[in-house]
């Protein structure tokens, strides 16, 4: 039974794209929720400046809290050094960057063109290396950008190599305006596999927007991608870019995962449970999934015990 890392990034993606601040407590019993439910890696936020996403402010105390927690990874999101440098005195086990494939997205989102965040790659990378944390770049609107339009796939592996060379430790490809289908899945994970290599390209960060999200993940697995990120009760989409809204549904994804008989580790009821405390947390805040609404099926412990054996 092969075993899938479920990173859950509700904390981070899901919170900063709502207007909402979550309190700090209820973020602190989210993340120990999930944890508690087999979850072993959660985003808890981003070091980016408290002016422009409020949301985030206080990531520093809940990377405190979270690493009290036995077993969980706990990551955050830096855009460039200076945050790089919060995130290693904060004591992260991980931290990732987003490298924007289209340069217009890139300068929206960050403020920075291509050439000036792969200065920021090097140098957050050496932050990184100094303080003995795993550094990865998120190759963000790698299937296109609600700004530029089709963005090329030959672009997206020059850059990965680009940034590979700059001191990346790991890629996600990221479906940052939920454009990605499954034959284009299949196909940028294969090229860019192929010029940074099998073990440098892990994850993929995609979105329900236009309900492909998890056939895409499917298409993933078949090229060898072991991590996906997803938020919990869909949450978030990237502010930065128009339209891009529906993270993956954490629930979904269990649920699907667990009865192809791969092992996430995550009890689903408990999982199911955790969304009481942001419906508490954010009244009226629209939270999606198709497992909650529908209830876990009559047979889903035997459907999933079912293929466990075949796989075995």
């Amino acid at each position: 039974m092969s075993d899938i890392l479920i990173s859950e990034v509700g904390p981070r993606d899901g919170l900063q794209s709502i207007d909402r601040i979550m309190p700090l407590d209820a973020k602190k019993r989210w993340i120990a929720a999930e944890a508690a439910a087999g979850v072993k890696e959660i985003e808890v936020g981003s070091f980016v400046p408290p002016k422009l996403l409020p949301q985030m402010a206080d990531t520093a105390e809940l990377v405190a809290f979270a690493k009290g927690i036995a077993g969980l990874n706990v990551v955050t999101l830096v855009p460039n050094a200076k945050g790089a440098e919060f995130a290693a005195q904060a004591g992260v086990d991980g931290m990732s960057i987003p490298f924007s494939m289209s340069e217009t997205h890139s300068i929206k989102n960050v403020r920075k063109d291509h050439k000036a965040m792969l200065a920021e790659i090097t140098a957050s990378a050496k932050i990184a290396r100094e303080h003995g944390v795993h550094f990865a770049v998120g190759l963000s609107t790698a299937f296109g950008c609600t700004m530029e339009g089709a963005v090329a796939e030959d672009q997206v592996v020059r850059l990965a190599v680009q940034a590979a060379e700059a001191g990346a430790q790991e890629f996600s490809l990221s479906d940052t305006t939920g454009y990605a289908d499954p034959a284009q899945v299949r196909r940028l994970t294969r090229k860019v596999k192929a010029a940074v290599g099998d073990d440098m390209l892990t994850t993929l960060h995609l979105h329900n927007t236009r309900g492909l999200g998890l056939a895409n993940v499917v298409a993933g697995l078949e090229e060898g991608i072991t991590t996906f990120d997803a938020s919990l009760g869909g949450l978030g989409g990237c502010p930065f870019a128009p339209g891009a809204s529906g993270n993956l549904v954490t629930e979904d994804l269990v649920l699907m995962l667990n009865c192809m008989g791969l092992n996430t580790g995550i009890d689903l009821d408990a999982l199911l449970n955790v969304r009481s405390i942001l419906e508490e947390a954010l009244p009226g805040e629209p939270i999606y999934g198709f497992t909650p609404d529908a209830g876990p099926m009559l047979d889903y412990a035997e459907r999933a015990e079912r293929a466990v054996r075949s796989a075995t």
